[in-house]
């Protein structure tokens, strides 16, 4: 089975957790969300979106694959402009999920926090240091503190795996 996590804000990530037939570990790779720095009025970054289809490519129309997208939302306190570059990101990655045929669950950060950090804070930071304490081999990835959506990601592809296998 493939497990993919996706973080879809303009500083996410995507997870990969291959357990391919025949390793004896699971391989894993994370990826930016690819995006640019995009000059006007003033300067933004905007999804890629070509480039994001690219990395799910692989993944169209198999049966051993499931990805977990993180079910974002506008919270309180929180401007519009990034309210809305959240749904943005999310729909574009429904959009190559369904249109590559990749199953996938739409999941709160509340639930799959819950699930896989249970034993301590749901904070960022903290999300870094468990995907550290579980994918030590891919520490040097959650080192700095921007490197958040990569730790989520994976970390999420880790919450389909438990879940596929209950």
């Amino acid at each position: 089975m493939i497990y993919i996590g996706i973080d879809p804000g303009l500083s996410g990530a995507v997870g990969v957790i291959d357990e391919g037939a025949g390793n004896a570990l699971p391989k894993l790779f994370v990826y930016d969300t690819p995006t640019a720095l995009v000059e006007g009025e003033t300067t933004k970054r905007k999804y890629l979106g070509r480039a994001m289809a690219l990395l799910l490519k692989p993944f169209a129309d198999r049966s051993d694959v499931l990805a977990v997208l993180e079910n974002v939302h506008a919270m309180p306190k929180q401007g519009v402009s990034s309210s809305f570059n959240f749904g943005e990101g999310k729909g574009r990655w429904e959009g190559i999920l369904d249109a590559y045929a990749i199953p996938y669950e739409s999941v709160s950060p509340q639930r799959w926090k819950k699930a896989i950090m249970a034993d301590q804070g749901k904070e960022k930071s903290a999300a870094r240091f468990k995907a550290m304490s579980l994918f030590p081999e891919l520490a040097d990835y959650f080192k700095l503190v921007k490197h958040d959506g990569r730790a989520e990601s994976l970390l999420m592809a880790e919450y389909g795996r438990r879940l596929r296998r209950k």
